[in-house]
């Protein structure tokens, strides 16, 4: 699953294709404007968009002069949409960041590519499927991820302290959040904490450090939990990650933890 077939950037200042294809197609506008077209419909595109198109969906993409965009196809990604649909990158530009690493490795032909390319694919998933519903989120929801985002690597981080603090009773917060979001807020800091060491463990391997350090770096206050949550969806524990990624082995295996 998460398979990517492709990634790179379309090369002329305007560049459209119609086809049926068979892999999903993710297209991040990196600057200017793109229109997706559908079944007469047009959708239009703008900095920091997404256009995810599903597979056997007939469309085109036309970028106005002096656009980029980053293509990925992929096959078989954990994703829902019925149809094509535009979505909006966060303010952090988090999964411009991750496929801008995916088209990086790649394009090369480094010895960890294949390894590095399937992580990108899972974390480029998760931010389209938890972006997905950005559009019908609320305020409040939408504030509390943001303060996560801000603060999930801070081991002396209160997330209860924060939610406490809004002016809304703790236990309609905690299921608007798992409503709107499909996780709860601390299974979402959680995710956030254990996808930040996974990368780390993957990309500096031995190096990375021992793992309290990784634990701390990455906002657990305790080693020996944060083994145990990352073993628990990682299915290895910290230490023997980077070989059992190497491998073809290790990978997430809970999307609860």
């Amino acid at each position: 699953m998460n398979d990517i077939l492709y990634v790179g950037k379309h090369p002329q200042p305007r560049a459209s294709w119609r086809r049926n294809q068979e892999s999903w197609e993710f297209v991040y506008c990196v600057s200017g404007e793109g229109t997706l077209r559908f079944e007469g419909e047009a959708l239009l595109c703008k900095r920091g968009d997404v256009a995810i198109i599903p597979p056997q969906y007939p469309h085109s993409f036309v970028r106005e002069k002096g656009s980029r965009c980053i293509h990925i196809s992929m096959a078989a990604p954990t994703l829902s949409p019925g149809s094509p649909t535009v979505i909006h990158d966060d303010a952090h530009h988090f999964l411009l960041d991750a496929m801008t690493a995916a088209l990086f490795y790649f394009r090369g032909n480094r010895p960890e590519r294949a390894v590095l390319l399937s992580l990108y694919s899972s974390v480029i998933c998760c931010y389209l499927a938890a972006y997905q519903n950005v559009k019908r989120r609320s305020r409040v929801v939408e504030e509390i991820e943001k303060h996560i985002l801000a603060h999930y690597t801070d081991p002396g981080y209160e997330l209860d302290q924060h939610l406490k603090s809004l002016p809304f009773n703790y236990d309609y917060l905690r299921k608007l959040f798992q409503k709107e979001m499909l996780v709860t807020p601390h299974q979402f800091l959680t995710g956030l904490r254990l996808q930040t060491a996974a990368e780390a463990l993957t990309s500096y391997g031995p190096k990375a450090g021992n793992i309290t350090d990784i634990a701390r770096m990455c906002g657990f206050r305790e080693p020996l939990y944060f083994s145990r949550m990352f073993k628990k969806k990682y299915g290895v524990a910290p230490s023997f990650y980077f070989q059992a990624r190497a491998d073809g082995k290790g990978g997430p295996t809970r999307s609860d933890a």
